[in-house]
C-alpha cells in the first residue's frame, strides 16, 4: 500500500490556513519518503449533521484544482459524507486513514473536528496517532493583521463584493469556473460579446455588480484574459430572474459554449445601474473596459 502524509480537512477556499498546513504536509512527506495527500469530503459536514446550508466558497472542483494546481498535491481522495460516515468515531476513523489508504503521518488545523458528533478533535487525534504509531501536526491559526484567516470571513468578504481583501486572506483571486452557457448573445450588438457561467449549485455568489477579471480558457490555461464581468440580473436588458455571471473578455473573440473556463475575480468596479437604453449601457461599457485596465496595470 502507498505510503501517506494526509492533510485533512473541507479546505474550503483553500486560504493561506490551508497553505501552511499543506506545506507542512509536502515537508513532511519529503522526509519520510512518502506521497503528499488530502482527504477531504464531497459536501460540507456541518450541512449534513446541522443541515446549515451555507453557501461554499468553491465547488468540489474548484477546491481539487486549487490543492493541485496551486499546490502541487496530486493526490487528493474525496470521502462522500453519507451516514456510514457520519456515524464512524472518531478514533475508528483514525484507524481507516492508517489501514485504507497507507497514513504514516496526518497533518490538521488547530480547529479540526471530526467522527460521530465531531468528537475527535486535535489533542484525541495526537494521543490516537502515537497509539498508532503515527506521527501528527497540528497546525496553529493562521492570522492577518489580528484576523484570523477562516473559511467564513471570507465568504463574508466575497458576498460584500470585497475581492482584493478575500484576495488578501485566500492567497489567491477568488474564482468560479465551469461550462460556457447561451445567453441572449446581446453582447455582440454592444460590442461587446460576452460569455456566461453559471454559478455552481450551492457556491457563494458574489455581490452584484461590474468586476477586474481575468478568464483563463481551456487550450490557453497559463493566459489570463483581462475582462469585464457582471454578476447580476443585467437589468437593462434582462427580464428573468436568475444570477449570471457575463464576461467580456478583451482581446478574444470566439465560440466558447460548452467548453470550461475559469473567472478569477481582482476588484468591485461599480454597482449594477439599470441604464436608460442601450446606447447608455454601450458607453459605461466602453468605460468599464477604461477601469478594469487602469486597475489590473495597478496591480502589475
Amino acid at each position: 500500500m502507498e505510503r501517506r502524509v494526509i492533510a485533512l480537512g473541507f479546505f474550503d477556499g483553500v486560504h493561506l490556513g490551508h497553505a501552511a498546513l499543506l506545506a507542512c504536509v509536502k515537508a513532511r512527506a519529503a522526509e519520510l519518503g512518502a506521497t503528499p495527500a488530502v482527504l477531504t469530503f464531497d459536501t460540507h459536514p456541518s450541512g449534513v449533521v446541522r443541515g446549515d446550508q451555507v453557501p461554499l466558497i468553491n465547488s468540489l472542483e474548484d477546491r481539487i484544482d486549487l490543492i493541485r494546481g496551486l499546490h502541487g498535491i496530486a493526490d487528493v481522495i474525496v470521502l462522500s459524507f453519507d451516514e456510514l460516515c457520519r456515524a464512524m468515531s472518531w478514533d475508528a476513523f483514525v484507524e481507516v486513514l492508517q489501514g485504507d489508504y497507507g497514513a504514516v503521518h496526518v497533518v490538521c488545523g488547530h480547529n479540526y473536528y471530526f467522527g460521530h458528533r465531531g468528537e475527535g478533535n486535535p489533542a484525541r487525534l495526537r494521543e490516537k496517532c502515537l497509539a498508532l504509531g503515527l506521527g501528527v501536526d497540528v497546525i496553529d491559526e493562521v492570522s492577518i493583521d489580528g484576523v484570523p484567516v477562516s473559511s467564513t470571513y471570507i465568504r463574508g468578504l466575497v458576498q460584500a463584493g470585497e475581492m482584493a481583501g478575500a484576495r488578501r486572506f485566500l492567497g489567491h483571486p477568488h474564482m468560479l469556473s465551469g461550462p460556457v452557457c447561451h445567453g441572449h448573445k446581446l453582447g455582440r450588438t454592444l460590442g461587446a460579446p460576452t460569455v456566461n457561467l453559471e454559478i455552481p449549485t450551492g457556491v457563494v455568489v458574489p455581490a452584484r455588480g461590474v468586476y477586474a477579471t481575468r478568464v483563463f480558457l481551456p487550450d490557453r490555461p497559463q493566459r489570463g484574459y483581462l475582462a469585464v464581468t457582471n454578476v447580476g440580473l443585467r437589468p437593462t436588458v434582462n427580464r428573468e430572474e436568475p444570477v449570471t455571471v457575463e464576461s467580456y473578455i478583451l482581446g478574444f473573440d470566439g465560440d466558447l459554449y460548452g467548453q470550461k473556463i475559469r473567472v478569477e475575480f481582482y476588484h468591485y468596479i461599480r454597482p449594477e445601474i439599470k441604464f436608460d437604453g442601450i446606447a447608455a449601457l454601450k458607453a459605461q461599457i466602453q468605460q468599464d473596459v477604461v477601469d478594469v485596465k487602469a486597475y489590473m496595470h495597478g496591480i502589475g
